[in-house]
Parts: C-alpha cells; structure tokens; sequence
C-alpha cells in the first residue's frame, strides 16, 4: 500500500492515520482546491500531528489486485500492520507514542474491526458512520455504480470489471447536500473519484452490527453529517444534533472509549469537503488536544 507520511513544524510523538472509504483515495484527506478550509491533513499538522494518508489496496498509488480479492479484513489487517509500524518507526522515521486511527465510511468499518481485534491504537476517530445505517440508501448509493472501465479515464488502466466507479453527476446527491459545497469542491471531487469493489462492503459492514464497537478500549469521536444520507438513519433523525448522536450511539461503546460525538450542521456524507468543515476539523482537535493527547 502506498503512503505519504507528514510531520509537523515541531516535534511531535503523535501520529493520525488517515484512510479514506469507497469512492475516494488519499485526496479526500489532503484536498488541494482552497486547502486552508477543506485540507484536512493540513489542518492536523498545523495543529503539530503527524499524519500518514494511505492509499487502500486498489485504490489511488497502491497496487491493484483482482478486484474479488478485496476486503475490508484484509484492509484491517493491512492498518495493523501500519499501527505496528508506526510504533517502531515505519520508513526511517521515529516511533510515534500514540497512534491514532482516522476513518472515512467504509474505512471508519477498518478502523472498529482492527481497534477491537489488537487494542493497539491510543484513539479511533470514525467518521460517515453510525450503528443507524440507513440501508434503502445505501442500496440506492450502490446503484448508481458502474464499472470503472466504462469511463474512458479509467478504460486503459488494467482495471477487472469488478472495479467500479460512481456515474458521472451522481455524487452530488450521493454525499453531499447542494446548499452546504462549493461548485469547485464538487467538481474537483467528481475529477478525484476513486474506483473500488463492493467485496470490500460485505465484512466492511459488520462493524455497524451490535456488538463489535462494544470491544474497543481506546477514545472514540464519532463524527456524522447532519444530513448524511447514509448514516443518520430515517429522516436524519439521528444526526439532528451532537447530543442526539451521542444519545443513539453510547449504547454501542464501553465506557473505556470515553466516546464523543460531533455533527456538522447541513452537511452531508463527505465531511471533508463541506463548507462548514472548519468546524469538524476544530472538533477533532479539541478531542486530540482533551482526551487522546492532552499536553501536561
């Protein structure tokens, strides 16, 4: 798997691993178009965290193996490795103290699955997810993909059939909410979008079941659009407020996850790229700063 590893100004002993879902690679979290609002990895290593964007198998700078042999098990296991790695200092850099694991959607899956199996990292920050998985739109989201190699971008890549792709004008409905992105952000996002297999989805998914985010024994901050079409259940109920959030979702988590919530008003699944993402971004430091790395 392809990584890029960036380190603050300063010194810092904490690192964020950042993993994006289905339809993205590591753009979504290193945005380029007015990178001081939507640049997430920016953001962090301002704050004086290191992060380290990584590309899942079959997507963005990785390798692209036959498209049936993607899973989201495999990607666990792949983010242990990485968590291993950073700890005893991974491509000639130093080990990190604490290592926090960063999920957007289907990654956010990875990050439960591999926090419950090792309890290796110091915090999970999961976001577009919920144990409100809202699955009429989530078939209705998968409808809208088609084979990648049906777009001529990616028709002479060496992509297998099983690799698919969001058509062309349906993200905007799919992830976002028309009142709360800017016209350039959609159009870099559609020029970003990624390929994927849905043999990722199937184990992926598991993780929004009772009973598996009950094992995880590290900080969690779940973070969920407020018009997240996908997580936020029937009716956006869940995601109407922060507390509301947190209400629908500490039955799910110990109390050694210490679990906080945050909802970004208006936006929909990809929180990165909404307009109001300052505020998220701010959340998430706030909870780095407070709960998972807090300064003496």
């Amino acid at each position: 798997m392809a990584a890029t590893l960036c380190q603050p100004s300063g010194s810092t002993d904490t690192v964020m691993v950042l993993m994006s879902g289905s339809n993205y690679n590591g753009t979504y979290w290193d945005f380029q178009y007015a990178p001081q609002t939507y640049n997430f990895r920016r953001a962090m290593n301002d704050a004086g965290y290191a992060t380290l964007i990584v590309d899942r198998l079959g997507t963005g700078r990785s390798t692209h193996p036959p498209s049936a042999t993607l899973t989201a098990t495999a990607t666990a296991a792949a983010l242990h490795e990485i968590v291993q790695g950073l700890r005893h200092g991974l491509a000639g850099a130093a080990p990190f103290a604490k290592v926090v694991t960063v999920g957007h959607s289907l990654t956010s899956g990875t990050s439960v699955m591999e926090a419950t199996a090792h309890h290796d990292v110091d915090g999970v920050l999961l976001t577009g997810y919920s144990h409100a998985l809202n699955i009429p739109e989530v078939l209705g989201v998968i409808a809208t993909y088609h084979p990648a190699v049906e777009e001529a971008r990616f028709a002479d890549r060496g992509y297998d059939p099983g690799y698919l792709v969001s058509r062309p004008g349906t993200r905007l409905h799919d992830f976002f909410t028309p009142e709360n992105v800017e016209p350039e952000v959609l159009a870099q996002d559609e020029a970003n979008k990624e390929v994927f297999s849905l043999t990722e989805y199937p184990d992926g998914l598991t993780s929004t079941l009772p009973g598996m985010s009950s094992l995880i024994t590290a900080p969690v901050l779940v973070v969920d659009g407020g018009r997240d079409r996908l997580s936020c259940g029937e009716t956006y109920a869940v995601c109407t407020d922060t507390a509301t959030l947190y209400a629908e979702e500490a039955p799910y988590f110990a109390p050694a996850a210490r679990l906080r919530t945050f909802v970004l008003p208006e936006s929909g699944h990809s929180v990165n790229l909404a307009r109001n993402t300052r505020e998220y971004q701010m959340a998430v430091l706030d909870w780095m700063r407070t709960v998972v790395a807090p300064k003496p």
